[in-house]
């Protein structure tokens, strides 16, 4: 005789979240706020939406939502909430496995923690994203954003094509579990014309690695295991790189212009 299933209890619910690194936002307003610059023509892509705080908002102004929520027990609450909306689409199982839509779309997400520089990774790969406005946490949109006055590696392999901005920060009270740190969001947006040629980006890339290697303490140095000391300090002092400049303290815009005077 087979036993009946027992429903899932509040304290088994509460450990998937903390494997997940689910916190969600507590206010609708917060939530409409983060909606706002959603318009009727967008279609919007929601990474996480758990019990669907930013999700009405979002239904309230996108043209189509399609949420990936990994949790079923949320999947099952969403589904059940919003299913009879005909311009919402849901999808479950691991967004990071997930093949972005075709068509031009956004994403504004709450995201877990935890997976954070997946899915920033997995935003700057799709295509026909234009920009993405995802909660992360607040030292993590700093980091990325030049924020601490230091650009992470993530940040300038990106700029040609993206530009990456500090937005609204959120009070860890805003979210439910409380988390330990506050948030913020993290505004991704594709450039309409990239500032290299697409052709140029992987060498540029490539030349990226290569500097943040950190051999020899600054970026003119690292450059020197691929071309000439006098080349590297040629091309740093054209793009007004200090000669003794730290990998971190160059602006993205300046390793542009790196690499137009090592290529010229």
């Amino acid at each position: 005789m087979s036993r009946s299933r027992t429903p899932r209890s509040s304290f088994s619910r509460a450990s998937d979240r903390k494997r997940l690194s689910q916190n969600f936002l507590a206010d609708p307003q917060l939530a409409r706020r983060l909606a706002a610059d959603v318009g009727p023509d967008d279609l919007v892509v929601e990474v996480g939406p758990g019990g669907g705080m930013l999700t009405a908002p979002l239904l309230d102004r996108a043209r189509r939502v399609l949420a990936y929520e990994k949790d079923r027990h949320f999947a099952e609450r969403l589904q059940s909430r919003y299913g009879h909306l005909g311009h919402f689409r849901l999808r479950t199982g691991d967004f990071r496995d997930a093949e972005p839509p075709r068509e031009p779309f956004r994403v504004v997400a709450n995201v877990p923690f935890a997976i954070t520089t997946d899915i920033v990774r997995w935003c700057l790969d799709a295509p026909a994203l234009t920009t993405a406005s995802l909660v992360v946490q607040r030292e993590f949109a700093r980091k990325h954003t030049g924020d601490y006055g230091r650009w992470s590696k993530l940040a300038v392999d990106a700029w040609p094509e993206h530009e990456l901005a500090l937005g609204l920060r959120i009070g860890r009270e805003q979210f439910r579990p409380v988390p330990n740190v506050d948030a913020a969001v993290l505004h991704l947006t594709r450039r309409p014309r990239p500032l290299l040629p697409r052709r140029a980006l992987r060498d540029y890339r490539d030349m990226v690695a290569l500097g943040f290697t950190g051999v020899g303490g600054s970026l003119a140095s690292s450059l020197r295991q691929a071309v000439s000391a006098r080349a590297a300090a040629r091309a740093c002092a054209e793009a007004g790189i200090a000669k003794d400049a730290p990998v971190g303290l160059v602006h993205p815009d300046k390793w542009i212009a790196l690499y137009k005077a090592l290529t010229r």
